[in-house]
């Protein structure tokens, strides 16, 4: 086993290495300047037709709406709780900046995804609109390429029992049972949590849809008010949080109380990862969901699709860093989901750690029910609609699983972690290779609304 773990801990070593992070942000960065700066023009736009999405328009399963719900409903989770705190401790403040910039160009990186997405969907034997970057690899790129999309199913169907299920239900029956005003048994939390999914994936993406665009925005509301009341608490240390996130950005981050310090790569890293973690541009899953979205034209979902790198990062995942940095948190020596309920415990006594340790379960839980349907997908592109009765059976069976393993579970989150860029491999190169396709059909799109 340990054999393994070493040989898994050297892969993740590559596949996570500069070559990946390089890859990952230039991939941004060129769909963005190859958008002329569109997805930061019109983000505006973007919410306007996100509004307009809560109805239909033209053939699909789901409303917008519903579509970027699914999708964020996969994105936040642990990694806007957890996986923040998780690259402040290891990378210190000047992590949360590299988190900025991906996402900012992530935006362009969702945007493209969701296009594409929509351009070269498919309808299945059930009669449901499916896309992803399987689908956009196959029929945009063609027969010789099709092998690059059933790599990317593999890796999507494999990452989602780890990223999209059994590290969140352990996440979540640890939040529970750690808390102590509740304390409950983490074969408990499994169970209740894999009958209620159970109940959701009977009705397919349209019921996962539906929970989604109501459990989603009433969770990120709570959740930011919270964190919106420690900072206004701790308002006088915000500006000085901030200059000291950039400041420890591009300079090493000293020893201090509990933190062992940080050089500027490890900020980088931990940073760029666990932003990805977060909020899921170029990994390939969030187009999935926005396959099956109702609309009438690709660009109109595209301009939707990028506000999930937005509110997922630039939104959520601040409001978790910033809170973390002003109570002064992230010296205590803590990391992951303890240090964020410490931040949160240290400026609302009694509370702070209850917000945290309910907002991780509801976080977590929508993310395993967005994770259904990616992983569904990849498995229906793969074996065919007759294979998704037996996914949904596993799926279900591996929540309490997940619930109550400890001893393994680091090395779920090391394979996931693996595997997670292993996805982006093949959906980073078809969306450069696509890019003439993204660009055009958004040239076209915007100079007739002009």
């Amino acid at each position: 086993m340990e054999s393994l773990i070493e040989l898994i801990k050297g892969l993740n070593s590559i596949v996570w290495g500069p070559l990946m992070l390089v890859l990952i942000l230039g991939t941004g960065l060129f769909l963005m300047l190859g958008l002329k700066l569109m997805p930061l023009a019109k983000l505006r736009y973007g919410f306007r037709m996100l509004w307009q999405g809560r109805e239909g328009r033209g053939a699909g399963e789901i409303s917008p709406f519903n579509a970027l719900m699914t999708s964020l409903s996969a994105t936040i989770g642990t990694g806007n709780i957890a996986g923040v705190a998780t690259a402040i401790a290891l990378g210190g403040p000047g992590a949360l900046f590299w988190m900025w910039c991906t996402a900012l160009v992530g935006m362009a990186t969702k945007y493209a995804e969701a296009v594409l997405a929509v351009r070269f969907r498919e309808v299945d034997e059930n009669g449901n609109h499916v896309g992803g970057p399987m689908y956009y690899i196959k029929n945009g790129l063609g027969a010789k390429w099709a092998w690059l999309g059933g790599l990317f199913a593999i890796f999507g169907a494999l990452a989602g029992f780890g990223i999209g299920n059994t590290v969140q239900a352990n996440s979540v029956a640890h939040a529970l049972s750690g808390n102590d005003g509740l304390q409950i048994a983490p074969w408990v939390t499994g169970l209740v949590m894999a009958v209620l999914a159970a109940l959701v994936l009977i009705g397919g993406i349209r019921r996962i849809a539906e929970v989604a665009g109501k459990l989603v925005p009433f969770m990120a509301i709570a959740y930011l008010l919270a964190g919106v009341v420690v900072l206004i608490l701790n308002a006088g240390a915000v500006p000085g949080a901030v200059v000291e996130i950039v400041k420890q950005a591009f300079t090493p981050t000293a020893a201090t109380g509990g933190f062992a310090g940080a050089a500027v790569w490890a900020a980088i890293r931990f940073g760029v990862a666990r932003g990805i973690f977060s909020n899921e541009a170029g990994l390939g899953s969030a187009p999935i969901a926005h396959a099956a979205a109702a609309t009438d034209n690709p660009v109109r979902q595209g301009t939707v699709a990028m506000l999930g790198t937005f509110i997922d990062t630039l939104i959520v995942c601040s409001i978790t860093g910033l809170a973390i940095m002003v109570t002064d948190a992230w010296t205590s020596g803590e990391t992951g989901a303890a240090l964020s309920s410490l931040a949160f415990e240290r400026a609302l006594p009694g509370i702070g750690g209850y917000v945290v340790s309910f907002g991780l379960a509801i976080f977590a839980f929508t993310t395993i029910l967005g994770w259904s349907v990616y992983g569904e997908r990849c498995v229906e592109y793969l074996f065919g609609v007759r294979s998704i009765t037996p996914f949904r059976v596993v799926w279900v069976v591996m929540i309490p699983i997940g619930a109550i393993a400890q001893d393994q579970l680091n090395f779920v989150w090391l394979i996931s972690d693996t595997l997670n860029a292993l996805m982006a491999i093949p959906n980073l190169i078809a969306l450069l290779l696509l890019s003439p396709v993204v660009f055009s059909l958004t040239r076209d799109y915007f100079s007739q609304r002009d």
